[in-house]
C-alpha cells in the first residue's frame, strides 16, 4: 500500500515537526551534495531552523558563493538602469572625487606652510599636532637607520680585525721561517769564508801521469784531488814541482 499524499501545512506536533524537519534537513543537504559533485555545480545551501541553529553546505564555500551572487546581482541590477539614471550617477561620483581631490591638495599646501591665513585657531592647532607627530615620526625613524648603520659598521670591523689577525700570524710565521733560513744562509756564507781550504769552492790543478809543464792543465772544482807519481823512490822530481809552481803562480796572475 502506498503512501498518501502529505498535506502541505505547519506540523502542530512539536515532536513530529521536529522529526520531519531533521529527516528533510539530511535529505536537502544529501541532495545538495549530490548535485554538485555529479552536475559539477556550485552549490550553497543555508538553513535556520525554528530555534535559530544554523546548517549550511556549501561546495566552493558559502562566503565565496555569496559574494559571487553580489556580484551577479549588481551586475543585473546596473543592466537594468536607464541610461540617464547612469550618467547621474557618474556626475555625482565625478563632484565627489573632484571635492576630495581639491581637500588633499588643500592639505597639501597647508602641511608646506601655505595658504594659512584662511585657517582658524582650532585647524591651526590640528595642523600643528598633526606636524609634530610627523616630525616624531620621521626622527625616530632616522634614528633607527642610524643605529641600524652604525651596527653594520661594528660588524665590519670585527671581521677587518679577525682578517687582520689572521693575516699578522701568517706574517709572523712566514717572518720566522725566512729570518731561520737567513740566518742559515749567513752562517754558510760565515764558514766558508773564515776555511779557505773549503772543499766547496777550492780550485786545482789535474796533472798528467808524465808531469810534463807543457801539457795543458784542467781545473778540478768541489773536492781536492791526490796525485800519485811512480817515479825512483817516492817523491817528485825538484823540477817538476818548479814547474808547477810556475804553472800555478802564472795561472792565478
Amino acid at each position: 500500500m502506498g503512501r498518501g499524499r502529505v498535506e502541505m501545512k505547519r506540523i502542530e506536533n512539536k515532536i513530529n515537526r521536529q522529526v520531519t524537519f531533521s529527516k528533510r534537513r539530511n535529505g536537502l543537504l544529501k541532495k545538495a551534495y549530490e548535485l554538485s559533485v555529479l552536475c559539477d555545480a556550485e552549490v550553497a545551501l543555508i538553513i535556520f531552523s525554528s530555534r535559530g541553529k544554523l546548517y549550511e553546505f556549501g561546495s566552493v564555500g558559502i562566503a565565496r558563493t555569496i559574494e559571487r551572487y553580489h556580484r551577479c546581482y549588481n551586475c543585473s541590477l546596473g543592466n537594468n538602469k536607464k541610461p540617464e539614471e547612469s550618467t547621474q550617477n557618474w556626475c555625482q561620483e565625478v563632484t565627489k572625487l573632484k571635492s576630495k581631490y581639491e581637500s588633499l591638495v588643500r592639505t597639501n599646501r597647508n602641511l608646506l606652510g601655505e595658504d594659512l591665513e584662511e585657517m582658524s585657531v582650532k585647524e591651526l592647532q590640528a595642523l600643528e599636532r598633526q606636524l609634530e607627530a610627523a616630525l616624531t615620526a620621521t626622527r625616530q625613524r632616522k634614528t633607527q637607520v642610524m643605529m641600524e648603520e652604525m651596527e653594520d659598521l661594528r660588524k665590519k670591523e670585527r671581521q677587518l680585525g679577525d682578517i687582520n689577525k689572521q693575516l699578522k700570524i701568517k706574517f709572523e710565521t712566514e717572518g720566522h721561517a725566512l729570518k731561520t733560513f737567513q740566518d742559515l744562509w749567513a752562517n754558510s756564507a760565515a764558514s766558508v769564508a773564515g776555511d779557505p781550504n773549503s772543499s766547496e769552492f777550492r780550485v786545482e790543478s789535474s796533472h798528467p801521469s808524465s808531469m810534463d809543464c807543457n801539457t795543458e792543465p784542467f781545473l778540478q772544482i768541489g773536492f781536492q784531488q791526490h796525485y800519485y807519481v811512480q817515479g825512483e823512490g817516492s817523491s817528485v822530481s825538484k823540477s817538476n814541482v818548479a814547474c808547477e809552481t810556475n804553472f800555478v803562480q802564472g795561472w792565478v796572475l
